[in-house]
């Protein structure tokens, strides 16, 4: 129940004490819009993407700076467990077993602690150097240079070239 705001008279003007229904629900209702315009700013989902896009890029660089270090140590060329490898031509995904390219025992530990992996993607994971899914990919162009890519949440394709 609403009370009937009580009036002052002081030096023959009557004033007003408290504030209308109507003026709360107006200050509410402002607050409101500012909340909504600035969840709308900040936008948390879109932030965490863009947070895990940052992370797949500084993982494929370390991938890359790994492989650079492999190719510098070794004049130039890939070289896995004492004899050279090559280094795919298509677009293989970085994964022990069947189907890719098996890159940890090149790297690990020597040029890189162990691979870095997708942080969202289900199945990614480094567990040893002969287990592990980092769910990104890598070959090397007509030119010679390498290029390792993800797929990102905000940008689709992410990737590294050198």
């Amino acid at each position: 129940m609403i009370q009937k705001q009580k009036n002052v008279i002081i030096d023959g003007c009557e004033i007003k004490k408290g504030f209308t229904l109507i003026e709360i629900l107006v200050v509410i209702g402002i607050i409101a819009v500012l909340a909504a315009v600035i969840l709308v700013a900040i936008n948390p989902a879109r932030q965490f993407k863009l947070a895990r896009d940052s992370q797949r890029i500084s993982n494929i660089t370390a991938i890359l700076n790994a492989i650079g270090q492999n190719l510098a140590e070794n004049k130039g060329m890939f070289i896995c467990n004492g004899s050279k490898l090559d280094i795919p031509t298509a677009s293989t995904i970085i994964k022990s077993g069947e189907g890719g390219f098996d890159l940890a025992p090149c790297v690990v530990p020597t040029y890189i602690s162990s691979l870095p992996f997708d942080p969202s993607a289900s199945g990614a994971k480094f567990v040893n150097n002969t287990e592990y899914d980092t769910e990104y990919s890598m070959y090397q162009d007509t030119l010679g240079r390498i290029i390792i890519s993800a797929n990102g949440e905000i940008t689709q394709n992410l990737s590294v070239t050198r």
